[in-house]
């Protein structure tokens, strides 16, 4: 795995051995960033559920202003670490060793303006449901936020989603997965 374009262009990045992580292919990420190319540069990323990290640093090398990673997992959270080092992002990137949850509740207030939110999370267990249900309503999202949920083929998070006030702004679907985008509906 490697970065695709920007300032760390070509690099390689590790990743653990561990069947909770699903690293996104380099084709896969090189599509999304295809979609995404004008949303990144001077923004603020978060990658929720980071595995290796590849996501928020591919964000970082194209220009993002700052990225925040979330991973639970401690072997995961130490290799996303070492490979913001390796990539010489230390100074733009913060990752958070924790649940979810608790990492949404904690950047309230922090002076966050994430342009976009990523997630990643464990398929079909409904963790992206609960997550946009919960970030909402938090100080560093707002109507111009662009949300990108990855998500099994077969699952329709779509129908869910928009009715807790986000409206669906497109859906790319590959062999086995899918990314979702959605932004919060604007409140009269």
């Amino acid at each position: 795995m490697r970065v695709i374009a920007g300032s760390a262009r070509r690099l390689l990045l590790k990743t653990i051995d561990s069947a909770d992580t699903r690293p996104t292919t380099d084709r896969i990420k090189e599509t999304l960033f295809n979609m995404l190319q004008f949303e990144v540069p001077g923004i603020d990323f978060l990658d929720l559920f980071s595995g290796s990290g590849a996501i928020g640093i591919e964000a970082l090398s194209r220009g993002s202003k700052r990225a925040v990673f979330v991973e639970n997992n401690p072997k995961a959270a130490a290799c996303i670490n070492e490979n913001i080092e390796h990539c010489k992002f230390g100074d733009r990137a913060l990752v958070m060793t924790t649940d979810y949850m608790a990492a949404l509740n904690r950047l309230n207030g922090k002076g966050y303006r994430f342009g976009i939110v990523f997630m990643d999370p464990p398929y079909n267990r409904g963790f992206e449901r609960k997550a946009m249900q919960l970030i909402r309503d938090m100080d560093y999202v707002d109507e111009n936020t662009l949300f990108v949920v990855e998500a099994d083929i077969n699952d329709d998070i779509a129908d869910e989603i928009a009715a807790m006030g986000y409206s669906l702004q497109r859906e790319k679907t590959y062999k086995t997965n899918k990314h979702v985008f959605f932004k919060k509906r604007i409140t009269e």
